[in-house]
């Protein structure tokens, strides 16, 4: 880890090796900092602090100096550190472990063993564009990527989408999806039948492409609009997608989206379309073993109509959401 240390309130923090040598506004009084390879200044720092005692000790002739000790778990913080700006869709500043390190801890400190592969937070793919196209248009669009996941679980290759119930405004949205999936290869071709309203897909079958109209895209959703909102506020901190967890009786978990945000405190969201009912309980049990507050762990169902949501919430020891209401309820968590 680097070093950041402020230049006006002596303020330090460790972040990302990938820093070394930039300025950085410090998180407690704003001002200017520069972030230090750590080994290089704990050298320096050691090498005065070596001759300021040697030069003790011959002036009071005494052979051990009180010195303040460094405890190795001091530094256990998660303010927000500013940094250059960055391209929410191509940046691998999430990937680095540098950066979900805090997050390793936290659950090495439950006694939780956590792996993560940091190709899931890389946004230098497509994934992302096309995942925030879908969550943005959910809506009108909800249904076609249902019929899209359905076709290819059937382990079929066309999809045969009829628009003759759809008015003009959701027709022109959903040949812009078509349009966007063709561009980003995420299907193999499309074909608008203008008079009859209906759009012929050719579906790749590619593993990831399955996997990402499986689920996957509602990931990819809610990490973009959460790094969106680090990028809003000028602050990086540790979040993780697809977060494979054992605990000590060797139970598994895969936890979609996990951060820790600037309280230091953990935030954990489960994503569901459809039929989410008969998962509350496991959400539930999930929330009790981790002993995450519960409007610190989300069930964002996509679709869910906000009252219902609510009345959900007050049922269950979870904080239920939907696509549009998650962002309102994480910012009011910083």
């Amino acid at each position: 880890m680097a070093l950041f240390k402020c230049d006006a309130c002596h303020h330090f923090q460790e972040t990302s090796n990938d820093y070394i040598g930039k300025n950085a506004r410090c998180p407690k009084c704003k001002e200017n900092g520069t972030i230090f390879n750590t080994l290089s200044y704990i050298k320096e720092i050691t090498e005065n602090n070596i001759s300021l005692k040697k030069k003790l000790l011959e002036i009071d002739k005494i052979k051990e100096i009180g010195t303040s000790e460094t405890n190795d778990d001091m530094i256990k913080v998660y303010d927000p550190i500013p940094i250059d700006d960055f391209d929410i869709h191509n940046t691998d500043i999430f990937s680095q472990k540098d950066h979900y390190a805090p997050i390793i801890k936290w659950f090495k400190e439950k006694y939780i063993q956590a792996n993560v592969n940091p190709k899931m937070m890389d946004t230098t793919g497509f994934f992302d564009e096309v995942a925030i196209y879908m969550g943005n248009n959910f809506n009108t669009i909800g249904s076609i990527v249902n019929q899209i996941r359905y076709i290819q679980n059937k382990k079929y290759d066309t999809v045969k989408i009829s628009l003759s119930k759809n008015n003009n405004k959701e027709i022109e949205q959903i040949l812009e999806f078509c349009k966007m999936l063709h561009h980003y290869s995420f299907i193999a071709r499309y074909n608008f039948q203008k008079k009859d309203k209906i759009i012929y897909l050719t579906l790749q079958s590619i593993p990831k492409i399955k996997n990402f109209f499986n689920g996957l895209w509602m990931e990819w959703f809610v990490l973009i609009q959460i790094i969106s909102f680090f990028k809003e506020k000028n602050i990086t901190l540790p979040i993780i997608r697809g977060v494979d967890i054992t605990f000590q009786n060797q139970d598994k978990n895969e936890l979609d989206i996990f951060f820790i945000n600037n309280q230091g405190e953990p935030v954990c969201i489960e994503c569901k379309t459809g039929e989410f009912r008969q998962d509350l309980n496991k959400y539930f049990s999930l929330q009790k073993k981790l002993n995450i507050k519960k409007e610190n762990f989300l069930l964002c169902v996509f679709g869910l109509e906000e009252e219902q949501a609510k009345g959900l919430t007050s049922m269950y020891e979870i904080t239920l959401v939907n696509e549009s209401t998650l962002m309102n309820h994480l910012e009011s968590l910083f």
